[in-house]
Formats: C-alpha cells, structure tokens, sequence
C-alpha cells in the first residue's frame, strides 16, 4: 500500500517533473515541437530560446531539467501551509501568500541566482500583488479582472493534499483560497484540479474514479470540456490511433472552449483588436486541465507516457505536464519518478524536493488530523442530541 508520505512525494516531485519537461517547449505548437525536437521524453533538452536574443528570452535559461514558476508557486503555497498549519481562504493568500511570492527571496532556477517569485511571474500572476498590496482590494474579490488562465490551477495541488480523501473539501478550499488571484473559468479549473488530487489519495483509486469526480463537481464550460475530451480520449485509446489524430481530434474539441488555439503569442498586432480570449465566460474553460485528464485516460493512467504525451502536444506544456504529474504522483506516490530524473531536477534547481514534500506532508497530516477531531466532535453532539 501506498503511504501518504509517498503520495506527498509523488506530487511534489511530479510537479517538478511535469513543469521542467514541458518548459523547454512552452508555446511551441504540436507540429512546431515535432519539427525541432520529434518528442520531448527526456529532462536532457536543450530550450529552443536558448541561442536566443536576451529581448526573446528574457535572459532566462530552461532545460536539462529547469523549472518554471509552477514549481515555485506551488512550493510558495506549501511554505504558507507550513506556517499557518490549517486551512486557508483568500484573505491567506492577499497576506502570507503574497509574502512569499513579493517579500522572501528564494532561488530562481531560470536566473540562476536569488530574487523574488515575483521577478519571474507573468502578468496574470503579478495581478496578485496589484490588487491585494496596491489596490488593497476585499481578498475576496482580488482575482475580479485578472487576466482568465491556468495560473492558479498550475500550483493548486497542495490544497488537494491537505484535504485528501475528500475532494469536495479540495474543491471549496481551492475556490476559497484562488479567488483572490482567478475569477471565472480560470478559478473553476482550480477547484477541480484540487479534487482530482485529493481523489488521487484514495486507496484503491483508479482512472475512471478521478474522472468521474472532476466531471461531478465541474461547472459550465470546464464540466463540458472534460466530459468530451475524456470521452473522445477513451474512443481513441480504444482504436489505438496515431498521435497526429489525437491531437487534431483534441484540440478541435478544445476549440470550442478555448478559441485562441495556437495564437498563443502576444504581439503588437494584436492589440486594440477585440477577441475573447482570456474573458470571463460560463461556456469557456483552460485548456489544460481538459487536455491534461484527456492523456490521462487515452493512457491509463501510465504515468510518463501520459506526461509525454501531454507536454508533446503543444501550447503550455509545462502546466498541462504539472496538472497530469499531480494526479498522477498523487494516485502512485513517488516511486514512479525515475530516480535520475528526481536527482537531476534537485541538482539543477537546488532545492531538496524530498525535504519540502516530507516537511510539508507532517503540516498535512495534522491538517487533517485535526478535521478528524472537529468530525468526532459533530458526531458526539448528533448521537447525543439527534
């Protein structure tokens, strides 16, 4: 059986893994990745900006196992579980959260040197700072205008973690605490990705029980994603068809609930010229999160191959290789991670992943020993009065 510490493990680690696979080709289109590369399966790649001028790539490096700031936001949440060692809502996140990410120094892997989260975030991530510290908003209405991604699903897992078993709670939690940073279908996505790995805790679990599970808690465009894409992914698992039509078959499905497609690039061209892109919509979801449940199941659940096949298929891979590391390293625990691939991912962004996930599975467990004990309480009054 698996442990909870080895599930811990699993997440963290898988986060790092899924991240720094996907980095290397971030925003590269399928066909684009099968030109430069045939098929990232490997930490060993090169970045394709690398030999880039510093105005293209921001004097950053990536590859040879490199994470991104879904690895950093995700260890920036843990840190304030660690400290506040319970629950937390959007009112953690407009105060510790963003102390982590604005005001304590950490190491940047894609700097090569300390600075803060914050130097390296996208602009719908520094909305965080914006609004909480410079517009002093209600926590609770912080994520109100931002910008509509994956940016807080991408780190989301922990809170999975603190509520495993009971992914309800996941849910609640994830929306309580990411409303200060998403609104909309950003924010939907976030609360379904942290029931998928709280489900993932279970023992006994399996594909088709972590499917049913984001499907019955989803709303509106993210619910109808995921019910196509897992639903197309089983067809063609079951045709056994080449990778060139499941990703043609997915991203037409896609496409309904996320039109920018491949125009991924903000250029100058495009401003001033309407689209919906990234606007709050009921009918619209991530990508991600769809394409990322959707390799789960066209694989079973085997879990590099649904990595690779993930990140493989363009746009933002390193979130789509996070959210399926997550459920997966969650469901199997650390001992699927290649031993090469946990050593080298410590190496190249000096941090000891082991001793964040093991410190932060002790903070976990008694997060929900302390639920047992709030449980057992309800359950003394309703036997002794109902």
């Amino acid at each position: 059986m698996t442990s909870f510490q080895e599930r811990v493990r699993g997440v963290v680690l898988s986060t790092a893994l899924g991240d720094a696979l996907g980095a290397t080709i971030e925003k590269l289109s399928y066909e684009q990745i099968k030109e430069q590369y045939k098929r990232v399966e490997s930490l060993e790649n090169k970045w394709y900006k690398a030999d880039a001028p510093v105005e293209v790539n921001l004097g950053r490096q990536r590859g040879y196992g490199t994470v991104t700031d879904d690895t950093l936001m995700t260890i920036a949440l843990i840190n304030v579980y660690n400290k506040e060692g319970r629950h937390l809502d959007a009112y953690d996140l407009g105060n510790q959260f963003v102390k982590e990410i604005a005001y304590n120094k950490t190491y940047i892997p894609e700097f090569g040197r300390e600075a803060m989260i914050i130097d390296r975030l996208f602009y719908p991530e520094k909305y965080i700072f914006m609004r909480h510290v410079l517009a002093n908003c209600d926590p609770r209405e912080g994520g109100i205008g931002n910008m509509v991604n994956c940016g807080a699903a991408m780190y989301i897992a922990p809170i999975g973690i603190v509520n495993a078993g009971d992914p309800k709670a996941a849910y609640d939690e994830a929306i309580l605490f990411a409303m200060g940073h998403q609104c909309s279908y950003g924010l939907e996505a976030a609360g379904v990705l942290a029931a998928c790995v709280a489900k993932a805790f279970e023992h006994g679990v399996n594909v088709d029980g972590i499917i049913e599970t984001a499907i019955s808690l989803a709303k509106d465009g993210t619910k109808m994603a995921i019910e196509e894409l897992t639903s197309a992914a089983r067809s063609l698992r079951d045709e056994g068809v080449e990778m060139d039509q499941v990703i043609d078959t997915f991203q037409t499905i896609m496409k309904k609930y996320s039109p920018m497609g491949d125009d991924v690039h903000r250029k100058v061209e495009k401003v001033g010229i309407p689209s919906n892109h990234y606007t709050p919509s009921r009918l619209f979801s991530i990508e991600e999160l769809p394409m990322a449940l959707a390799f789960i199941v066209l694989n079973d659940g085997d879990f590099y191959p649904s990595i690779y096949d993930g990140i493989n298929s363009g746009r933002d891979t390193d979130s789509i290789g996070v959210m399926i590391g997550v459920i997966l390293g969650a469901m199997y625990g650390e001992k699927v991670v290649k031993k090469e691939d946990i050593e080298l991912l410590q190496e190249t962004n000096k941090i000891n992943l082991i001793e964040v996930s093991d410190r932060f599975c002790e903070t976990a467990k008694q997060i929900l020993k302390n639920d047992l004990t709030i449980q057992e309480k309800r359950m003394s009054y309703f036997n002794e009065y109902c």
